[in-house]
């Protein structure tokens, strides 16, 4: 995934306060911190980071164009949003280098169609990599093809990037394909049945 770049004002206003502040000039608030440096307060263009994050989720690399002179390379780490509005209210972006390794999830895209007479389950849409932050894949790509009912797919069966390994346990199961259950007759509609048969049986005699 190839880094975006993104603008960066520093924060000199701390506090719910200063931070509505901030929010209110179309901007969000932010923390770069890592590597055993000093955390760096700092304020985004909502907007244009709104638009990093839709395109390249938490894995997205970011260019921080510092209005200071410096440029740092950064993870999204977590986000703070606002439960009604649902806009981003936070951000902790993780400083990262060239060339290191970092931990993330990525998304599991699943492909192909399984045998006919069963029920897939996904159990995860997720896997857990290592991958250098500067390399870091969108995603990772599962067949299903020709599946079996009554077989499951693990973590270990996944094709990963090169540069890119498991951190997952291998034995984790990813998918599932199971024996439809056989829709069961009803308790009280068969109770009901038994009752009939024996009263017509009294009838009869």
């Amino acid at each position: 995934m190839s880094e975006v770049r993104i603008s960066a004002e520093p924060r000199t206003e701390f506090g719910k306060g200063g931070a509505r502040r901030t929010r209110r000039a179309g901007k969000i608030p932010a923390v770069l911190y890592g590597h055993g440096e000093k955390p760096k307060h700092l304020s985004l263009p909502a907007r244009e980071f709104a638009a990093v994050i839709r395109r390249g989720g938490l894995n997205q690399l970011v260019s921080v164009e510092i209005t200071d002179g410096t440029t740092e390379l950064a993870l999204p780490k977590a986000l703070q949003r606002d439960p009604i509005k649902d806009t981003i209210e936070h951000v902790d972006l993780l400083l990262v280098r060239k060339g290191e390794k970092v931990t993330v999830e990525v998304r599991i895209d699943f492909t192909g169609e399984p045998e006919k007479g069963g029920l897939i389950v996904h159990n995860l849409d997720t896997l857990t990599v290592e991958a250098d932050a500067t390399a870091i894949p969108e995603s990772v790509e599962l067949s299903i093809e020709g599946m079996e009912v009554g077989s499951n797919i693990t973590a270990a069966a996944v094709n990963l990037p090169s540069g890119t390994t498991l951190v997952s346990d291998p034995e984790t199961v990813l998918v599932t394909h199971t024996q439809p259950r056989a829709e069961a007759e009803p308790e009280g509609e068969s109770e009901g049945e038994d009752a009939a048969e024996a009263a017509e049986g009294e009838k009869s005699e």
